[in-house]
């Protein structure tokens, strides 16, 4: 542990200061999954950034994932993980595990741990939430016909409980998970669920807490994080396929969030600990911000 001197932490607390005028009462939509969400202590530490955002009159809207719980949950029931464009193929059986994992078991937990470091949650299932439509799509894997099954996008928010809980400081806590207008359950990918809460509530910041630091121009050369980006050379990254893979419905669904009305899109490292403070409350940042 790196001790600091006093006058390094009245440093930091000054640097921080212009910031916390800046975004009190303003809405930070916030993406929290991958690999950050299986070390404990880089889970509490981040809860304790949320804690502080709301400490400091922020207001941050969370939406987790879960995608390493369900798939072990599918695997102690005989059950394999398929991907189709970067989305889990979900059949009627895994669609109750997704269902569960997430609205049963993470989300009390976030909300649960939130509470401890003495802040105030919400925790909301996504299909209270978001109206979902369901997704067609299909593909060949390991020579079988998969259908991508129970897996839908966000069309539609129903907004007033979450703006609720937002307006009495209250952190809502959201799955990724919508239902259709007949009532059944779809899993939705997390990035695209957040984009399209922070775009209906026209957040300030929407927050991608992720595996990697952010858009970098080489994967395996942690100094080649792109600091600052525009979406009109978005599309310039895609082609030359700097941005690829499971990257791209990130910057997709921030793209469109910034159509909507947020104010600027954050992608940051959630293996740092304390990633959404050194992101938000230091000049120089730690991830990538995407800009119009």
């Amino acid at each position: 542990m790196v001790r600091m001197t006093s006058e390094s932490r009245s440093e930091a607390l000054i640097e921080a200061l212009p910031y916390i005028q800046q975004y009190r009462g303003q809405t930070f939509v916030i993406k929290y999954g991958g690999s950050a969400m299986e070390d404990e202590k880089i889970v509490e530490k981040f809860l304790r950034d949320v804690v502080f955002l709301e400490a400091v009159g922020i207001n941050p809207v969370l939406v987790h994932g879960g995608g390493k719980a369900i798939t072990a949950k599918m695997k102690e029931a005989g059950l394999a993980a398929r991907f189709i464009d970067g989305l889990r193929a979900t059949s009627e059986s895994a669609i109750h595990i997704v269902e569960d994992t997430l609205d049963r078991k993470i989300n009390p937990s976030i909300v649960e741990t939130i509470h401890k470091f003495g802040g105030r949650a919400m925790g909301f299932s996504g299909k209270h939430v978001f109206m979902a439509r369901k997704l067609e799509r299909h593909a060949v894997i390991d020579g079988e016909a998969v259908d991508i099954g129970f897996v839908g996008e966000a069309e539609g928010v129903r907004i007033d409980a979450v703006a609720e809980a937002v307006q009495e400081e209250i952190v809502p806590v959201i799955s990724p998970i919508g239902s259709t207008a007949e009532g059944v359950v779809l899993n939705i990918n997390a990035d695209i669920a957040a984009a399209s809460l922070a775009g209906e509530l026209k957040a300030t910041k929407l927050i991608y807490v992720t595996d990697v630091p952010g858009i970098m121009t080489d994967p395996s050369q942690r100094d080649s994080l792109i600091s600052s980006v525009t979406v009109a050379q978005i599309s310039d990254l895609v082609s030359r396929k700097v941005i690829a893979g499971g990257m791209i419905p990130k910057v997709l669904s921030a793209t469109g969030a910034l159509n909507k009305g947020v104010g600027k899109v954050h992608m940051i490292g959630g293996h740092i600990q304390h990633c959404l403070l050194l992101e938000i409350f230091t000049d120089a940042g730690i991830g990538t911000q995407i800009l119009h």
